[in-house]
């Protein structure tokens, strides 16, 4: 009995030992768990923390990126701005040079060449006018004679013999039906052929100032003259026998003169000459 209670108070310190001892651990481990919770929430708090601390420097990276990105932006746009300075200044300049430097010194040059060709001009129509004058004063010192409209009988075109200035100029006055006048134009023509010179000009002019121009044509094509013939009219007829004499107007004496080049005349010849007369008349008038 004795060992029995003996056991039983074993049993029930050993029990009451297990007891204490599961409930130092259940608070052990409860105190454990507290203290696992704390620990885990000292994490937490620490990641947190460090997320809140990440996230802080992720923001403040951004804003650093952001503030670079933003001076990359502020020095893009201060190049940008010099450049288009730059090239206002460059653009400027080369307005300035070329419409300030190069467009005066076009605008000079075509200033000079205007005075140029204002002065060339002038020049040209100083010339041209002394030369007008000139001519005007051939013109005037040539007999009015000279200056009077003819027409080419074969062509109807008008021409006056002042037109052959500068050149010699055998005129011999005719009429259709006198023989003596077609022995003498043979002889013209025969010098004509010999002279060939295109300096030298034959002029037929008929007396018959009645006459058609078909007329005389047709007296040109029979007889073979190919030179140039037209009908006087009364008014040169009349100035002619003023200036040579009445002998001219007389077709029997084949009358015939020269106009020099100069406008002047040879003095009236009449009688049949034959080619080499002629042809001497014409040299001589050429001096």
């Amino acid at each position: 009995m004795k060992n029995l209670k003996l056991i039983m108070v074993l049993l029930i310190g050993v029990l009451t030992l297990a007891a204490c001892s599961g409930a130092q651990d259940t608070q052990s481990v409860s105190e454990t768990s507290e203290m696992a919770d704390d620990a885990m929430a000292d994490d937490a708090m620490a990641d947190d923390a460090m997320a809140d601390d990440a996230m802080a420097d992720d923001a403040m990276a951004d804003d650093a990126m952001a503030d670079d990105a933003m001076a990359d932006d502020a020095m893009a746009d201060d190049a940008m701005a010099d450049d288009d300075s730059m090239m206002a200044e460059e653009g400027h300049d080369d307005d300035m040079d070329e419409e300030g430097h190069d467009d005066d010194m076009d605008d000079d040059d075509h200033a000079m060449d205007d005075d140029e060709m204002a002065k060339e001009t002038m020049s040209e129509d100083g010339a041209d006018a002394m030369m007008a004058e000139d001519a005007m004063g051939d013109m005037a010192e040539l007999p009015a004679w000279q200056q009077l409209s003819l027409t080419d009988a074969r062509t109807g075109e008008t021409f006056t013999l002042a037109d052959f200035s500068g050149k010699t100029v055998f005129v011999e006055p005719m009429a259709t039906w006198c023989t003596n006048c077609r022995r003498q134009l043979g002889n013209v023509r025969d010098a004509r052929a010999q002279l060939n010179d295109e300096d030298v000009v034959f002029i037929g002019l008929s007396l018959e100032t009645n006459i058609s121009d078909a007329e005389l044509a047709q007296y040109q094509s029979d007889q073979g003259y190919d030179w140039t013939f037209a009908v006087m009219s009364p008014e040169i007829l009349q100035q002619l026998a003023d200036a040579f004499g009445r002998s001219i107007t007389s077709a029997p004496s084949t009358p015939h003169f020269v106009i020099r080049p100069d406008g002047s005349t040879t003095e009236l010849v009449t009688g049949i000459e034959s080619a080499d007369q002629i042809l001497q008349q014409i040299q001589a008038a050429r001096g």
